[in-house]
């Protein structure tokens, strides 16, 4: 088994928490701890792996049988929790976004810096399987010089319930943006080998969530309450990035807006173009030729419906935990990157300008060491 050996503990035990510690267990780690402040998610969560549990971190990082960390909680205490782990030598994966504020992403990094441990950071749409099939294809260069990425994650309605951590700001550090729209981001930026990012130009709203009738057909948002006063958070975005050499980046995320709702990239290159969809399991190839006449030529490509983002992406920061190496994929710094980029967007927003990255911010350093 991949992880064997390896003793995990997994701070934050509500459905995610419980999802990694199941995908870990699978490939053959120990879990051994979990964190929260809930009593009845530490009892779950006990019960169901026979793990020891604590009410805050600081006491799970310092177990002798924890060797890696996982961090499943709200943004805000991202930092102080995968700091902790780090300082204590812990290889730590941390749900994605990196941070709820740039500056709280940053200190991660300096502390990641300091570590002798590994910090990979959770997209895990990258490791499905309609991803890994047009990252083989762009190895092999079928698709020439990639030009443009569009980036879409829209829900038509599904604004998590005014009241939760999701639509606080203070909490979570933005809302549609920076959940959903988190993950398109990264996914364009991995695609197109993450070139540096010059310019930034976006457009935050909130439309939706504070109003008195929401329509929400499929109940999304559990005890909807539009007068719930930390509703302070976006509901959709529209993004454009320039990229060097060229390249650029158009992102629509939203929870909730009058339209189907899609989560469908578009990729376009200079031999050919692909189309998937965020964490499917196909992949289309858009080409033409000459070849016994002008023509289309569409191919589907349908990879192994059991590859799962999650369970590939926790495979492989157990390969790096056991290997004590930092991770090819999902790095700290990819993550900082995409940090700064939603960063800019909301300052774009703000200002009604286009905000420009410096040299240093635009692309991730080769390495994390």
């Amino acid at each position: 088994m991949i992880g064997a050996g390896v003793g995990v503990g997994i701070v934050g035990l509500g459905g995610m928490g419980h999802l990694h510690a199941q995908n870990l267990r699978e490939l053959g780690a120990d879990v051994v701890a979990g964190a929260d402040l809930v009593p009845e998610q530490q009892r779950a969560f006990a019960d169901e792996f026979g793990a020891r549990t604590y009410d805050d971190h600081e006491a799970l990082v310092t177990d002798d049988a924890v060797d890696a960390v996982v961090v499943t909680t709200p943004n805000r205490f991202h930092e102080p929790i995968a700091i902790a782990a780090l300082e204590a030598g812990r290889d730590v994966l941390v749900e994605k976004p990196l941070a709820h504020t740039l500056e709280s992403a940053e200190r991660i990094a300096e502390a990641e810096a300091e570590s002798d441990a590994i910090c990979m950071v959770g997209f895990h749409n990258r490791h499905a399987a309609s991803t890994a099939l047009f990252d083989a294809q762009r190895e092999r260069g079928r698709f020439g010089d990639l030009t443009h990425v569009e980036a879409n994650y829209v829900r038509r309605r599904g604004v998590p319930g005014p009241g939760s951590w999701f639509t606080n700001d203070d909490l979570a550090g933005g809302g549609a943006l920076i959940d959903i729209g988190v993950h398109a981001l990264d996914l364009a930026l991995h695609v197109l080998e993450f070139p540096a990012v010059e310019e930034v130009s976006g457009v935050t709203r909130t439309t939706f969530g504070t109003r008195e009738e929401y329509a929400d057909p499929d109940g999304f948002g559990a005890k909807w309450d539009a007068q719930a006063e930390t509703y302070g958070v976006d509901d959709s975005v529209t993004a454009f990035l320039r990229l060097a050499g060229g390249r650029t980046i158009v992102l629509e995320a939203a929870w909730a807006t009058n339209r189907e709702p899609t989560a469908e990239f578009v990729v376009h290159g200079t031999d050919a173009g692909a189309r998937f969809d965020v964490g499917d399991t196909s992949l289309t190839i858009l080409e033409a030729g000459t070849a016994g006449g002008d023509h289309y030529a569409d191919v589907e490509l349908t990879g192994d419906a059991t590859q799962t983002g999650y369970k590939e992406q926790d495979a492989t920061f157990l390969e790096a935990v056991l290997a004590g190496e930092p991770p090819e994929t999902n790095t700290l710094e990819e993550a900082l990157v995409v940090q700064r980029v939603i960063d800019a967007i909301y300052r774009s927003s703000e200002t009604g300008q286009a905000v420009q990255l410096t040299e240093r911010e635009a692309a991730p350093r080769l390495g994390n060491r």
